[in-house]
């Protein structure tokens, strides 16, 4: 019996919808990959490659910065907050926020207990009112103090942060001595969506810490955290080493941001599924019975079902979540999602009917 079987074949192209982590390997990030995996480097980030890589992202942001690479977002998140903050501060976001929802206290834990405080806000958004009652509503030594503004750039619900938007965040925390956190696993959509040089939206607009996004952009794994004010980084490497997240191989994580943004393609691909994201909000809202809950500013769609259209959508083999950010359902198209199977699916729920 040979030692590798044949493989399964993959899944549908059907699950698509589900979310942008099932993509597959951008051709761009799969190239940097290709063209690296030769000869020897130094391991542990000390490889040409991540220096390469680390200047490619300062240009980017047009801006001096310090980078470090991390396997995935819940660590970028949870260490960058960790290293803003101590163990009797608190972090404050939006309630539908994902270090609130979906990283399974990883934030807490990481920073040996920092507590998360809520806010609510229309379309995924902070509200600044809300936002600066949960400030000043205790300034005791027995509450926590409140130490960072996290915002998600696009939001849970697919809307995009504009640069008057976060400045007035930032003049809301410098108001009170606080530090702003950007989760930005999906960065690349709202910058292309808002169709602004990325500084714009990043240190421009006050934001300390980056949590940049890889995976849902395409690349096979991989995050950066970028230091906008570099004094914050000190000993950062020290929490990724000690949290598993130092990769002794790093050129395998770096080399594909390199090869995505030197080429373009981190936005142009962002671009097209926001694009694609369009024509399926176009096509949802013409058939009668469903309602789009928010506006269509990134790359993901969603839609109040009936259950019956729901269902008869899941039974024919589309893939896609009812129990992220809302009620409702989420589509989210990615960088190879095509027009087809975007028709496809209208075509699908015009079939089913409501």
């Amino acid at each position: 019996m040979p030692y590798l079987k044949e493989a399964p074949m993959t899944t549908s192209r059907h699950h698509a919808f589900a979310s942008d982590n099932g993509s597959g390997i951008c051709p761009e990030a799969w190239a940097a990959l290709e063209q690296f995996n030769t000869g020897y480097t130094p391991a542990y980030g000390e490889d040409e490659h991540t220096g390469a890589a680390t200047d490619a992202i300062r240009e980017f942001f047009e801006v001096d910065c310090e980078v470090f690479f991390v396997f995935n977002g819940t660590a970028a998140n949870s260490l960058a907050l960790a290293s803003l903050c101590d163990s009797y501060h608190s972090v404050l976001c939006h309630e539908r926020a994902h270090i609130e929802t979906d990283e399974c206290g990883a934030p807490e834990f990481f920073s040996n207990g920092t507590k998360i405080l809520t806010v609510g806000g229309e379309n995924g958004k902070v509200d600044l009112t809300a936002l600066e009652h949960q400030i000043t509503r205790r300034q005791d030594i027995h509450y926590p103090k409140p130490r960072i503004i996290s915002v998600t750039q696009s939001t849970e619900v697919g809307t995009v942060y504009t640069p008057d938007e976060l400045k007035s965040i930032w003049a809301l925390a410098r108001k009170y001595g606080l530090r702003i956190h950007m989760d930005g696993s999906r960065l690349s959509n709202a910058i292309a969506s808002l169709d602004i040089a990325p500084r714009c939206i990043t240190w421009e607009a006050g934001v300390d810490v980056l949590c940049m996004g890889g995976t849902k952009a395409g690349l096979a794994v991989g995050e950066a955290v970028v230091f906008f004010r570099k004094e914050l980084a000190d000993e950062f490497g020290y929490r990724c080493k000690q949290a598993g997240q130092l990769a002794s191989k790093m050129r395998f994580l770096s080399a594909p941001f390199l090869g995505v943004l030197r080429s373009g393609a981190y936005l142009r691909h962002a671009a097209h599924a926001n694009a694609m994201a369009e024509r399926l909000a176009q096509g949802l809202a013409g058939v009668a019975g469903i309602e789009l809950q928010y506006p269509r500013e990134s790359n993901a769609v969603f839609a109040r079902l009936p259950q019956a259209l729901s269902d008869g959508l899941h039974q024919k083999g589309w893939h896609f979540y009812t129990f992220i950010g809302s009620d409702g359902a989420r589509f989210v198209c990615n960088w190879n999602t095509t027009e087809e199977e975007v028709d496809a699916l209208i075509a699908d729920v015009t079939a089913i009917g409501i």
